[in-house]
Order: structure tokens, then C-alpha cells, then sequence
């Protein structure tokens, strides 16, 4: 069974920065593009960042384009998202799973809070 754990969120003021982490087990990590996603309060999950499944680019949101980087550790089976520049618009839940989406359940999410 595919588990994903997602960590590193926390309450953060406006202009601050953030690094997220997400960790796999019960598959190959290496062999799967992945992602992250978001769900702010009232609003639907949305896409953050990914990798291509060729691994050898990334695509961003436009919402966080240049201030998001998305990267991977194989060997820790742990794909990582770095914020920074944080606005309170970014505030949600962050979820890290397949992109394209699989099927894979998801974890139980990392809340990040961006004060004003």
C-alpha cells in the first residue's frame, strides 16, 4: 500500500518562506512523477508544481511561478517543495501525490498558514 506523508508546514508572516517535504513508501519512488497540490479553505484542490515524467523538467502554477521550486531525493524516496515569498493567498493544505494523478491516495496534507 502507497503512503504518503507530507510535513514542514507551520504559520509563517507574508514575505516568508517554507520548505515542505513529503515522503513514499511501498513503491519505487524513482519511477513516478510527482507533484504537489493545494486546497485553500471553501476552494477546490488545486496543482502547485510537478515534475514531467521524464523527470527532466518541472511545471509550476502560474499563482506561484518564481517563487516555488519543486525537487526530489530518490534515495530518501522524498520529493521536497521550497516556498518563499509566501503571500496569504498561499495559505491551504499541501499535498504531494502522482502527476499525472493515478489513483494514489491521498496523505493527510500540511497546513500552511501566511499571516498578513
Amino acid at each position: 500500500q502507497v503512503q504518503l506523508v507530507e510535513s514542514g508546514g507551520g504559520l509563517v508572516q507574508a514575505g516568508g518562506s517554507l520548505r515542505l517535504s513529503c515522503a513514499a513508501s511501498g513503491r519505487t519512488f524513482s519511477n513516478y512523477a510527482m507533484g504537489w497540490f493545494r486546497q485553500a479553505p471553501g476552494k477546490e484542490r488545486e496543482f502547485v508544481a510537478a515534475f514531467t515524467w521524464n523527470g527532466g523538467s518541472t511545471i509550476y502554477a502560474d499563482s506561484v511561478k518564481g517563487r516555488v521550486t519543486i525537487s526530489r531525493d530518490n534515495a530518501k524516496n522524498t520529493v521536497y517543495l521550497q516556498m518563499n515569498s509566501l503571500k496569504p493567498d498561499d495559505t491551504a493544505v499541501y499535498y504531494c501525490n502522482t502527476h499525472p494523478r493515478d489513483g494514489t491516495p491521498w496523505g493527510q496534507g500540511t497546513q500552511v498558514t501566511v499571516s498578513s
